[in-house]
């Protein structure tokens, strides 16, 4: 089992920033892959920001150049910061593991609001 933690969202004026972290414990794999994963309501959950034990990235198309995925090994932690901030990033932010299973956070809400 795998277990995560994640910190950092909150509510934030439009063109602001704020920085996710997720920290995973328990059985780490030896490779995995982290990233981030939201769901706005009504809407279906989508990928952000995937990141792989080689830190090969991959963005969604509609964060690219606002927001920055990166690891700390050490720490078996990802962090996602988030620049630019636009009402539409809006939602729940779950962060996401993936050794030999895919594992979930319980998410953590950012709202970006004036």
């Amino acid at each position: 089992q795998v277990q995560l933690v994640e910190s950092g969202g909150g509510l934030v004026q439009p063109g602001g920033s704020l920085r996710l972290s997720c920290a995973a414990s328990g059985s780490i794999f030896s490779r995995y892959s982290m990233g981030w994963y939201r769901q706005a309501p009504g809407k279906q959950r989508e990928l952000v920001a995937t990141i792989s034990s080689g830190g090969f990235t991959n963005y969604a198309d509609s964060v690219k150049g606002r927001f920055t995925i990166s690891r700390d090994n050490a720490k078996n932690t990802v962090y996602l910061q988030m620049n630019s901030l636009k009402p539409e990033d809006t939602a729940v932010y779950y962060c996401w593991y993936y050794g030999r299973n895919n594992y979930w956070g319980p998410g953590t809400q950012v709202t970006v609001s004036s």
